[in-house]
């Protein structure tokens, strides 16, 4: 058996000052993500995230809350923690920089640096922005004097302080840099970097006196490290730096550092200077995402838009939340969240699109073959081309994630969805299935989107698992999901001959976002006077033409169908219109048992307005045929969606 190739991704740790938001989620789930892909690819995958504990900030905040450093960040970090869980981040070690195994990498860096001549005593007196955890010299401030990175105001500090001799590696870095272009992407981050290094690097000023809460100098213990020092360095910890040679010969160096664009400066020029003093090869690449704003505006707390995403969560579910971050922004870019946009997404592309998809097929599967699905035997030109489109889509989900374009991969893969949708209304297996001279092509079509679901539910697992695990349950394929490998779906026909698929269960319920009504325009009025009635009336009962172009039929093909509780005559249905799926309540219970009513293809009055009947929700209205006590829906042998007029 040959042995997987190593893959190490990193997130960066994040600071305990208060409550993870929406934009970390952002991060992490970009992570995860890429960590899920590479296993589906076959490689042996080490992916870490944590938090960064220690430093002036935290030392400030657990004493304005009257309680010690580590009780403050205990409490936080837990919240970092639960919060990883409810996303499914699949994260391999979660570092926290106060913890022992951690504290004994950071001193050994230290020594081993300082042995080499690289670390020297000295006196620091210069500019700090606490937030930050940073130093600047002055001509590195922004123009109003203040940190270029969050743009508030620094504090001259003077104090006995161990420094790093950053300034001997500059040429280096700079050089390494040039030279491995893939080192810093995007492209616009390198280019910032190979600035900053250019303008000249001081030494890096690496210990504290002015508090106590970090990591004690091992030869010198009234200093603490320097925040950022130590947070680097927890790279090295879980991979076995002082503990496992092996393991640290196997990971290091590492793949990907995944980390926000606003500290890239740390991650490409203090981190590389660090490593090349202890003599490790560097990261192969630092890759610096954008920001995530909200409707249009950068998060702040001041202008209390900062989102929650437990809440999100808690609301939507979090392979939505999880869908929408990875779909709608482009690595490397600002990108915008919006609730709006969320909600859109949700019933277009997942309760649409995909839940559409997955519920016709089983309901086709289990109305027409008693929920068992049939080698196929031949093909269509219609067959062919899905199939190719299909070999397509897997060919450019693996080229495009190897490259990092989650987006655009997610695109990719929705627009096969839209094919497979398609696909029904072009092999229209309604009809198919009343004709027994068409048997086996009727077979042949339930196969291929059965198979279609079983590449889908594969090609979204990175993005969305717990979708992709409850699409596999309820196709009821018999390899175990967690075992499943993107060699799975390099060729068609995966899907065994006899499968007995499940029930459809809904995947997304659609969202209904209640609008404001109108307000009804007041008559015109001229001298006071009412608008005159038309010269000429229909007769009573008599419409126009303008009247009748108001109502909007469309063919709606039956999904599901239940009794409502305590109602004899009403029947709840779920109906596709082709882009969308509606629920319907409709008085044919007299008349019709649920289990017959699935996969008919009825007309639909579609722009009824809502109404609650025995308080369901109801959003159209089916057409029926009605003489004496024998009542007959309507019924159009055509695809969901086509309008009738």
């Amino acid at each position: 058996m040959t042995e997987k190739k190593p893959f190490y991704i990193t997130t960066p740790i994040y600071y305990p000052s208060a409550k993870l938001h929406i934009g970390h989620a952002y991060c992490t789930t970009i992570a995860d993500s890429i960590a899920r892909f590479k296993r589906l690819a076959g490689y042996d995958v080490f992916f870490l995230t944590g938090s960064d504990e220690h430093g002036q900030k935290i030392q400030q905040k657990a004493e304005e809350a009257g309680i010690r450093p580590i009780e403050y960040t205990d409490k936080i970090v837990a919240g970092f923690q639960n919060l990883w869980k409810l996303l499914h981040i699949s994260n391999d070690d979660f570092i926290r920089t106060t913890q022992k195994r951690h504290e004994q990498v950071v001193q050994e860096v230290f020594r081993r640096i300082y042995a080499k001549g690289d670390i020297y005593k000295g006196s620091y007196k210069g500019l700090y922005c606490t937030p930050c955890e940073s130093y600047w010299t002055e001509h590195q401030l922004d123009e109003n004097g203040c940190c270029p990175d969050c743009h508030r105001p620094v504090q001259e500090v003077s104090e006995e302080a161990y420094f790093f001799k950053m300034s001997k590696y500059a040429d280096r870095v700079l050089a390494y840099i040039e030279e491995h272009p893939d080192f810093i992407q995007p492209v616009s981050r390198r280019n910032e970097m190979i600035n900053f290094i250019k303008q000249g690097l001081d030494d890096l000023c690496i210990s504290r006196t002015s508090f106590d809460w970090g990591i004690p100098v091992p030869i010198d213990p009234k200093h603490v490290i320097y925040v950022w020092f130590d947070a680097l360095t927890n790279y090295l910890t879980p991979i076995g730096f002082l503990d496992d040679p092996e393991k640290f010969q196997k990971y290091w160096p590492a793949d990907l550092h995944l980390v926000g664009k606003e500290i890239v400066r740390f991650h490409t020029i203090i981190w590389p200077c660090i490593l090349m003093a202890l003599d490790l090869p560097l990261p192969k690449k630092v890759y610096g995402h954008g920001w995530l704003i909200v409707d249009g505006d950068k998060m702040s707390k001041s202008k209390g838009n900062v989102v929650d995403p437990i809440g999100l969560i808690e609301e939507f579910g979090a392979d939505a939340i999880r869908y929408f971050l990875l779909r709608e922004i482009n690595l490397g870019q600002d990108g915008n969240f919006s609730r709006d946009a969320l909600i859109q997404r949700i019933n277009s592309d997942l309760a649409n699109d995909l839940g559409n998809l997955l519920h016709r097929t089983l309901n086709m599967v289990g109305k027409f073959q008693q929920g068992v699905v049939f080698a196929p035997q031949g093909e269509t030109e219609t067959d062919r081309s899905l199939k190719a489109d299909a070999a397509e889509t897997v060919r450019f989900f693996e080229e495009n994630m190897e490259k990092m374009e989650l987006s655009l991969t997610i695109k990719k893969v929705w627009a096969f969805i839209s094919r497979a949708n398609k696909y029904i209304d072009e092999t229209a297996p309604w009809a198919l299935a009343k004709d027994p001279d068409k048997k086996q092509e009727l077979s042949n079509v339930l196969y291929n989107l059965v198979e279609s679901l079983r590449h889908i539910g594969i090609m979204i697992s990175p993005f969305m698992p717990v979708t992709a695990e409850r699409i596999w349950k309820q196709l009821n394929l018999p390899q175990e999901f967690s075992a499943v490998q993107l060699a799975d779906i390099r060729e068609w026909g995966g899907t065994p001959n006899d499968l007995r698929v499940g029930k459809p269960e809904q995947l997304f319920p659609r969202i209904e976002v209640e609008k404001e009504a109108p307000a009804s325009p007041e008559p015109v009025r001229k001298s006071g006077k009412k608008t005159a009635e038309p010269a000429s009336r229909l007769p009573d009962g008599v419409i126009g033409m303008e009247e009748f172009g108001k109502v909007k039929l469309r063919v709606a093909e039956i999904l599901t169908a239940e009794p409502v509780p305590k109602a004899d005559k009403l029947l709840k249905l779920t109906v596709s219109l082709g882009a969308e799926t509606r629920q319907v309540v409709s008085g044919i219970a007299p008349y019709y048992r649920p289990e017959e009513l699935i996969g008919r293809h009825v007309v639909l009055v579609a722009n009824l307005k809502p109404a609650k009947l025995r308080g369901v929700r109801s959003e159209g209205m089916v057409l029926a045929a009605a003489d004496g006590n024998q009542l007959r829906l309507v019924e159009v042998d055509m695809p969901a969606g086509t309008e009738v007029r």
